[in-house]
């Protein structure tokens, strides 16, 4: 077997940075198309983070009076460069985090959609100032609306190039510079986001790169989210991580835009078209096996097309080749879905796979196994640690429901409130319904794995607060000035 070996540096000040000492980096390892790869990373030092800060400082003095034709020309060379790179990225994403070709290729197409609507949008109304009225005739009050500072944008691995960008895009096209904090499941990635900046022609400091080892995480965050000049940081990942960012940068008075877990509910009413509903759902659960903020959970059936449906949607993964068997990020994460998996079937669920053997799914056939099939759970009940948990994984729950009432009083019950589906014929019905549902997204007639750069996105409840997306997002990384003028 041939063995390939891949550094990732830090990026501070237009740089790449090497760290001496051992201790300060970590390995990566797997095996991809019949090669071995091994990837060492770079993990930021406490003088790293310091640096990161200090040169994101000096270069917003200058970043921030750029003019708004310069930026957006910057912004449309970011998006032509993606584009002409994009086979090298789809390739790194499909080693690093086991991606298929459908989700890479997603990553990139939206990365590009993204960074060009950020262009657009630095000559928006969003970033421009008013003249509102006031009681004296001989005064006048001027609303500037100014870029915060340095933010910290802190990215997942799950859905790297979309969310890698998005942590950093809508910050500095509204003035900022920005610290990218990258996850370290997809150090290449997230490094790659990184120098296509710097090759774009973005001045040194505008976007700097860090990367450290897991166990490092509070250390390098604690460092960064103390420094004065830190204006603002967002977070993408889990609610439990979560809330350990928005205590600590509260402490340090620094807010956060959070957009966190979701446990997404589909609801199938009695007048939906049933194989349209089990396709968008299967989407919905099993793409990028699982592992999406907004893959759908729970589907809460009505009990007169339950039958028709849970067929539909059993057919479709016994008959799609490519969901039979997954691979998820880590052997930790898989072993956490094959608990939640035995959890339910002790507790007497029914537990359907498209493979011969049910009990592969909740057994590790070998300790380090990180294969997961695609999994449809009958007959879950509130005592099971699936009925709340975000299961991250290729698995989903049906349960049927008597009244529309009681598929609502489900839904209300949950912390989370990301995203859901809703199917249905009425569209007028659907549309009443939704608005009874606090979720930050509701998609009718579509799948819960809907986001675009010219909407908002974010959650409710335990999923988060703030908003990224177009205007929305921008409007999250501005801060107003008012300047009184009186005779």
């Amino acid at each position: 077997m041939l063995s390939r070996q891949i550094s990732v540096p830090l990026i501070i000040d237009g740089n790449d940075v090497f760290l001496s000492s051992e201790e300060h980096s970590f390995a990566l390892e797997s095996v991809v198309i019949n090669s071995k790869l091994k990837v060492i990373a770079q993990s930021a030092d406490i003088a790293s983070c310091h640096a990161a800060v200090d040169s994101c400082a000096r270069a917003f003095e200058s970043w921030s009076q750029t003019s708004t034709t310069h930026r957006r020309r910057l912004f449309l060379h970011l998006a032509h460069l993606l584009r002409n790179r994009g086979e090298e990225i789809r390739c790194i994403m499909e080693e690093e985090i086991h991606a298929t070709r459908v989700w890479s290729s997603i990553n990139l197409e939206d990365s590009i959609l993204m960074i060009e609507e950020a262009a657009s949008l630095v000559t928006s109304p969003v970033l421009s100032g008013t003249l509102p009225p006031v009681q004296n005739p001989e005064s006048q009050v001027l609303v500037f609306t100014e870029p915060l500072g340095v933010i910290l944008g802190i990215a997942p691995w799950n859905s790297p190039l979309i969310l890698g960008f998005r942590s950093v895009v809508a910050a500095i096209a509204a003035g900022n510079t920005a610290i990218l904090k990258g996850s370290e499941h997809s150090p290449r990635t997230h490094y790659f986001i990184a120098s296509l900046f710097r090759d774009a022609g973005f001045p040194h400091g505008v976007c700097n790169f860090l990367l450290h080892r897991e166990e490092d995480a509070a250390q390098v965050f604690e460092t960064i989210i103390e420094r004065f000049e830190i204006r603002k940081c967002n977070f993408t990942g889990s609610t439990q991580v979560g809330r350990s960012i928005s205590s600590r940068a509260g402490r340090a008075l620094k807010p956060c835009l959070m957009e966190l877990g979701g446990k997404n509910f589909v609801i199938v009413l009695e007048d939906a078209d049933v194989d349209k509903a089990a396709r968008m759902v299967a989407e919905g659960a099993f793409l990028n096996n699982g592992q999406i903020c907004m893959s759908t959970d729970m589907v809460l059936v009505a009990s007169q097309v339950y039958s028709t449906f849970r067929q539909a949607l059993l057919s479709i993964v016994q008959n799609t080749t490519s969901i039979h068997v997954t691979q998820m990020i880590t052997t930790k994460s898989a072993a956490r879905i094959r608990g939640l998996i035995s959890d339910a079937h002790l507790k007497g669920a029914i537990i359907h796979t498209a493979l011969q053997d049910d009990d592969t799914v909740m057994n590790a056939r070998g300790t380090h196994n990180t294969d997961i099939p695609a999994t449809i759970i009958e007959g879950i009940t509130p005592e099971m640690k699936l009925y709340t948990e975000e299961s991250f994984g290729p698995l989903v729950a049906i349960l049927r429901f008597g009244s529309v009432d009681e598929a609502v009083g489900i839904i209300g019950k949950c912390r989370y409130g990301l995203s859901a589906g809703i199917h249905s014929r009425d569209y007028y019905k659907a549309l009443f319904l939704a608005k009874k549902l606090k979720i930050g997204a509701i998609h009718i007639n579509g799948t819960t794995v809907h986001d675009e750069s010219t909407i908002p996105h974010g959650g409710y409840g335990d999923s988060g607060w703030g908003r990224f997306g177009a205007g929305w997002g921008l409007s999250e990384f501005v801060q107003t000035k008012t300047i009184a003028i009186n005779k």
